[in-house]
């Protein structure tokens, strides 16, 4: 395969310059920004450039006192955390691969791990973006001010569009502290029954826990494991609650890596499904599924999965329980399933955005 020319913009001018060039001479643009979820989604229907966001790589200001941060697209997650945590605070997001994942590449693949149970997804941490269009059209929405509503909402239409409505070049952040004291806790549930009965219990009991997450394996019982952040008494506190539950032992941060762990295998499927129907669907696919297979499920039911089987046989039990699965790695016909009623309004939009088909085509949900 002839291996695409790739383009490196310094600045947004020149990526607006790129992409009015390509958008009036019919070429297909790939934006890329650390390429680390480039196999994610479908593959495009045509490529002609690469459009990487290495070079934009500032944090443009840190506005401490204010709680936000405006970086460019192509700063990596970690470079981004070690100058906050200079001050103390943090993107409270637990990103896959945050050394060489950029800013531009998780907001449109929308990557966030367990803390979002707390802390919302980047939907909820961005507050204003900058956006250049198929057309050369650089857009501004959003600003530095947390209250900022106004306007036609870019920032949410771009966090999880794979780059097929605009290549963001620059991202306005809310920020929290960073986290003096934590602790985590796991716990071996028995069996999914019991996972599922003790992650629902914990949640109803209101327990002042970050995050929260069940691991299930072909071999051994299911884990739930609970990070505290806080105070050392707070944490305590909250610790010794938990125990009334179940036999809590204080655990390694490593498990916050089993999602990390997941997604670097050669068959990995994303899905979400109700918090109360995890155990349904474990059960289910656990009897379809082969000895090697393993998952992660958040307490948001938020969830990934690794098995040596082409996981698109699995989707159609979790779409009857009103979840959805989409294939980020391994073999498919299509990666994101049925895409329901939101279908047209996303093709109308798209169309709007970029007409000629310019950006990533192919690669979204329904061929966008």
């Amino acid at each position: 395969m002839e291996r695409l020319r790739e383009l490196y913009p310094a600045d947004e001018s020149e990526v607006a310059a790129i992409l009015r060039s390509a958008n009036d001479n019919g070429l297909a643009v790939i934006p890329r920004g650390g390429g680390t979820k480039q196999d994610w989604g479908n593959p495009a229907s045509r490529a002609d450039l690469v459009l990487s966001t290495a070079r934009l790589n500032r944090i443009i200001e840190h506005a401490w006192a204010d709680l936000t941060v405006t970086v460019q697209a192509g700063c990596t997650v970690s470079a981004l955390q070690c100058c906050l945590a200079q001050h103390g605070q943090r993107l409270a997001i637990d990103v896959l691969w945050p050394e060489r994942a950029t800013v531009g590449g998780v907001l449109s693949t929308n990557d966030s791990g367990a803390l979002r149970r707390v802390y919302g997804g980047l939907r909820d941490l961005i507050i204003g973006i900058t956006l250049v269009l198929a057309d050369g059209t650089i857009a501004r929405s959003g600003g530095k001010v947390v209250k900022n509503v106004a306007g036609y909402d870019l920032p949410k239409l771009a966090t999880g569009a794979l780059g097929t409505l605009g290549v963001i070049t620059e991202a306005i952040f809310r920020l929290h502290p960073l986290a003096k004291n934590t602790r985590t806790l796991s716990a071996s549930a028995g069996t999914i029954d019991a996972a599922q009965a003790l992650l629902l219990e914990i949640q109803a009991a209101r327990r002042a826990h970050t995050s929260l997450q069940v691991r299930f394996a072909a071999a051994g019982e299911p884990w739930i494991d609970i990070l505290l952040e806080g105070t050392e008494a707070g944490i305590a506190s909250e610790e010794r609650r938990l125990r009334e539950l179940a036999p809590f032992a204080e655990g390694s941060q490593e498990v916050w890596m089993a999602r990390q762990t997941i997604a670097s295998e050669a068959s990995v499927a994303k899905f979400s499904v109700l918090p109360s129907r995890i155990a349904s669907i474990m059960t289910g696919w656990s009897r379809a599924l082969p000895s090697s297979w393993k998952a992660v499920v958040q307490a948001t039911g938020i969830g990934w999965l690794s098995a040596d089987i082409p996981l698109e046989s699995l989707r159609a039990e979790i779409e009857r329980e009103a979840g959805s699965l989409a294939i980020m790695r391994g073999p498919r016909q299509d990666a994101w399933g049925d895409p329901g009623d939101a279908l047209p309004l996303m093709r109308a939009l798209k169309h709007q955005f970029d007409p000629k088909r310019t950006l990533n085509p192919g690669r979204f949900v329904g061929g966008l």
